[in-house]
Formats: C-alpha cells, sequence, structure tokens
C-alpha cells in the first residue's frame, strides 16, 4: 500500500523474475506479467464509519477498525446468496475454472443497476487428502492480478500438499486486471509517462513532473467514472467475505503477499469470527501514513542495494567497482545523472531515461535470483545498451513486447490514493523531505520523494488514513516478515503482529520480497502445516 508512482509491493514481481532470467539467457523476449463527489472520511460508507465512537483517544492514538455486524443486512443478502455459474476458462487455462461474482459498487446503498462485476477463478483440489476448503490467493500490488497468479504460478508452485487438500481460488479485486479494471491512460501516454523525470533540477521539470501527474489523474477521472470512489481496501474485503460466503465456507482461508497482507489483515478487522487459516507475507503495517510508507520503503530498497552491492562484489562481471555500499551508490547516483543529461540507445524507439532506469534498478531489487540480470544490465549500459535495463523497467510497469500495459499502474495508484491522503500537498513539501528521503537512500531518496507526490493531484478524496486492526477473537494468524525485504521492510511485520490479537509472527532471515515458495524449507514447512492443521508455529519463530 504505497501512494507514489515508484513504489508498489506485488508478489507478481517475485513470481516472475526467474521468467525474466530465462529470457535474458535464451535472448527471448521477456513475458508481460499477465497476469460525481466522492464520500470523504466520516461520511456514511467511507472508512471512518467503520470506527467505534471514541477510537481515537485525546491523545491522538491510531482509531482502531471496528468489526462489522454479524447479522447481514438484508440489502445485501442477494450478494451472498447468489450462485457462481463455473465454467472451463478455456484456451491454454482449460484445466481452471472461471465464473463472475456480483458485489455493489456501495455497501452502504446497494443499487443492483450499479453492481460490480467481479472476475474469480478455482482449480478444484484432487486429494488425497480430505478437502479443506477453498484458498484464496492475493499476490499485492495493489493492482496485481490474483487470477494471473493463480493460474501462472500458485495453482502449479504452492506445495502439492496444499493444492490437493485445498481448492485454489482467486478473484482479481475491483477495479483490477479482469474486475472492471480502473484505466487512465492509453499505451503511448503510458511510455510517456513512465518516462518523466522524477528528479527535477528546476522549476520548468518541477512544472513538467506535476503536469504528469495531473494528465494521469484526469485520464482515471475520465475513463473509469464512479468506480474510481469504490476501489477501497476496505471494500475489497467485503467483496472477499461475499466470495467465502458464495463458496460455501464458513471461514476464510487466505494467502496474501505484500498489499496482499494488508487486505488480508482488513478482512481479518471486519470479520474476526470468519478468519480461518490467515497468512500474510511480506507483511504491511495499516498504522503508517502514507510519507511514512515511502520513506520506510526508500530505506527498504537501499538496504537491498546494499545487499546486492555485496553480492556484485563476488563475481568478476560486478560494474559497481569494489561491491562497497558506499561506493555502489556513488556510482549509481554518476549513471543516473548521466542518463539525465544523455538517455542510452536501447535498440528500440524509446530510450532508457533516467527514472526508467531507477525504475529497472527497484524491479531488481524484489528478488535476489534478478541480481545477475541487474549486473549484465548496468554493465551492458556502461557500454551504451540499455536494451536489459529498460526490460527490467517493463516488467516493473508490467508492459509487454507489444508496447501495451496491464491496469496495474492505474489500479495501484486508485486504490493507494483511496486508503490514504496523499504523502505531500504539493512541490514544496517534497522540496523539503528531499534530505530526509536522500538520507534513507543518497541514490534514490530524491526520485522516491518526488515520485511520492502523485496522489496530491487525485481527483477522488481518500477515504481512508492510518489505523490499528486488533481482529479481537480471529482464529490465529501467521504474519511472515523477511529481514530484508525491500518493499515492506521487516518492522512493519512485527507491528502488524502486535497488532493482531491472535497474530503470530514468522521471520525469514534473508533477502528479496516475501518469504513463501522462494527456497527456504524453514519457511515453507511452517507454513504448510499452519494451512493444512492450523496449527501456527512457535512465537517469534525465526528462519533462513
Amino acid at each position: 500500500m504505497d501512494t507514489s508512482r515508484l513504489f508498489r509491493t506485488s508478489g507478481t514481481l517475485a513470481a516472475t523474475a526467474a521468467l525474466l532470467i530465462s529470457a535474458a539467457v535464451s535472448g527471448a523476449a521477456a513475458p508481460g506479467t499477465a497476469a460525481a463527489r466522492p464520500r470523504g472520511v466520516g461520511e456514511p460508507g467511507s472508512f471512518a464509519s467503520l470506527l467505534p465512537p471514541g477510537a481515537a483517544d485525546e491523545q491522538g492514538a491510531l482509531p482502531e477498525l471496528a468489526p462489522l455486524p454479524t447479522v447481514l443486512p438484508r440489502a445485501l443478502r442477494p450478494y451472498y446468496d447468489q450462485r457462481l455459474a463455473w465454467h472451463s476458462c478455456g484456451g491454454k487455462r482449460a484445466d481452471f475454472e472461471c465464473a463472475t461474482l456480483r458485489a455493489p459498487l456501495d455497501y452502504e446503498a446497494p443499487q443492483s443497476h450499479d453492481d460490480v462485476k467481479l472476475a474469480v477463478s478455482r482449480k478444484k483440489a484432487t486429494g488425497p487428502g480430505k478437502r479443506l476448503g477453498a484458498l484464496m490467493v492475493n499476490p499485492g500490488g495493489p493492482g496485481g492480478s490474483a487470477i494471473g497468479f493463480l493460474q501462472e504460478y500458485a495453482a502449479s508452485s504452492y506445495p502439492g500438499a496444499v493444492r490437493d487438500r485445498y481448492d485454489m481460488v482467486a478473484m482479481d479485486p475491483r477495479g483490477v486486471a479482469a474486475s472492471q479494471p480502473v484505466t487512465c491512460l492509453s499505451d503511448k501516454e503510458m511510455d510517456a509517462y513512465a518516462q518523466v523525470d522524477t528528479t527535477p533540477d528546476d522549476a520548468a521539470e518541477v512544472r513538467e513532473l506535476v503536469a504528469a501527474f495531473k494528465k494521469f489523474a484526469q485520464g482515471c477521472a475520465a475513463r473509469s467514472g464512479k468506480l474510481l470512489g469504490h476501489v477501497s481496501t476496505v471494500e475489497a474485503a467485503r467483496d472477499m467475505d461475499v466470495l467465502r460466503a458464495v463458496l460455501g465456507d464458513d471461514k476464510l482461508h487466505y494467502v496474501g503477499a505484500s498489499y496482499g497482507t494488508f487486505l488480508g489483515a482488513t478482512y481479518a478487522g471486519l470479520f474476526p469470527s470468519r478468519v480461518g487459516r490467515l497468512v500474510l507475507d511480506g507483511a504491511m503495517d495499516p498504522g503508517l501514513d502514507a510519507r511514512r510508507i515511502n520513506r520506510d520503503q526508500t530505506a527498504g530498497f537501499q538496504t537491498a542495494l546494499a545487499s546486492f552491492a555485496a553480492d556484485c562484489a563476488q563475481h568478476e562481471d560486478c560494474p559497481l567497482e569494489g561491491g562497497r555500499t558506499d561506493v555502489a551508490g556513488v556510482r549509481l547516483q554518476q549513471f543516473f545523472q548521466r542518463l539525465d543529461q544523455h538517455p542510452l540507445a536501447t535498440g528500440t524507439s524509446r530510450r532508457l531515461t533516467e527514472s526508467l532506469a531507477t525504475t529497472g534498478v527497484i524491479s531488481a531489487m524484489y528478488d535476489e535470483t534478478t541480481w545477475p540480470i541487474l549486473r549484465k544490465a548496468l554493465h551492458n549500459a556502461q557500454t551504451g545498451d540499455g536494451a536489459l535495463l529498460l526490460r527490467l523497467s517493463d516488467l516493473y510497469y508490467e508492459r509487454d513486447q507489444r508496447g501495451h500495459y496491464t491496469n496495474l499502474m492505474p489500479a495501484n495508484s486508485a486504490v493507494n490514493c483511496l486508503d490514504l491522503p496523499p504523502a505531500f500537498r504539493g512541490p514544496a513539501a517534497v522540496r523539503r523531505a528531499v534530505p530526509d528521503f536522500e538520507k534513507a537512500s543518497p541514490s534514490l531518496g530524491a526520485s522516491f520523494a518526488w515520485s511520492a507526490l502523485s496522489c496530491a493531484y487525485w481527483p477522488v478524496r481518500a477515504t481512508g488514513g492510518p489505523h490499528r486492526i486488533p481482529a479481537r477473537g480471529a482464529a490465529p494468524i501467521l504474519v511472515v516478515g523477511t529481514t530484508r525485504d525491500p518493499a515492506t521492510p521487516y518492522p512493519w511485520a512485527r507491528a502488524l503482529a502486535s497488532q493482531l490479537s491472535s497474530g503470530r509472527l514468522l521471520t525469514y532471515d534473508g533477502d528479496g520480497h516475501t518469504a513463501y515458495t522462494r527456497g527456504s524449507r524453514c519457511v515453507d514447512g511452517a507454513i504448510n502445516d499452519y494451512l493444512l492443521t492450523g496449527t501456527p508455529p512457535p512465537a517469534s519463530r525465526r528462519c533462513s
């Protein structure tokens, strides 16, 4: 849950890293990942209406997310009682079933003519062993396609024992991918947006960046209409409860990665008595404001860069002299500064600009298996070839080789800008904050700070804010944190586990974003046991 155009938290990057590596080695093309005035805070249906009276005390303590009533309102019964018309997804996905779920655009005032249609997919459990129900998955983002993640990764790469016992299920959240996607710009306009300078050197470049943010926001308002005010995490969590009921399960079983942990924790806060087995991997802290989130992520990516530099030093092809963190930072700064003046050729009509190169480096920080590609990309760039670093940037933006973008970035902005007030209100606030961001990361800080300005121009007022999620009465919830995770820094996992009344923290001492199915037998064993038996690992268990 981040609020800049640069930062997103998504398991889809980790899941597709191997595909990029394979493509780079073979020379093939890297596949794309397939993956009216709004109500303000405190008005009916907004986040604040879900908080109990007096939730924020006189000393300014964070409010708590209050559970929804357990008695179902009559107006919502048609949604909970609907039957899904399952059919084969067809083509290469013929072994999956697909269906469409109806949900109210506005849960406080359901109107059937405004219903949103949400895409759902599943792969049924085949055994052996007793079926345990449905296991929903979400890879994060916000904006990542849960269906794409299920069909391309989870249904084949999650442990067989888990897939044998659970129907593997995914639903693209409202506004995402196949579920009435938020749209903002054409593909050509997205190309221009992605390369706008995010380290402005003068007033003219600041105006250009602000104009780009405004054009993006105005495009979203023009193309996505009233849906734009109803894509909050609270509403997506309520959609999950409708799907749980329609699937016939009394409890929700769920694995959420990255932003998916915020979605899962929100579900637990709203429906604690319906929590089954929840795994929140790469956890987020709902108590942080947008500026703190972006600043923490800046420091997280700097930590990842330090790990990359240390690993790079062990290889002869390392383009960073000595592999020391301070030297690596200086080299990157110098590299970005050169690109600011002289973008590199890529063998296409597009050139590698400073902003695209920055995004490419960030993209490679999500998974340490991508570090060899980043070494090669930086080495190639030193010889004047920016093609591979551009491909890393395209992976981040989910742009395929034909120039088509998924709606990841529009959905990412739409959800983030609705969930939290903007990190900054204008350029002057960013200028004041840049030194703090550069302290967190000398080579990336300025770009991260300016990118966090995007929500300042959003056409829909935020309906959410920082809060705590105790989810009192919920069954044990497993929170997973990776010590050197760049996108969801480890302290966030500790914070979420401490907020949840039944939270249990599992720590992975390692690099990269998220931990499950990424090579640690200790992590996978603990999560598998929890999913299959309901028993979480011992408190504060640590894996490597």
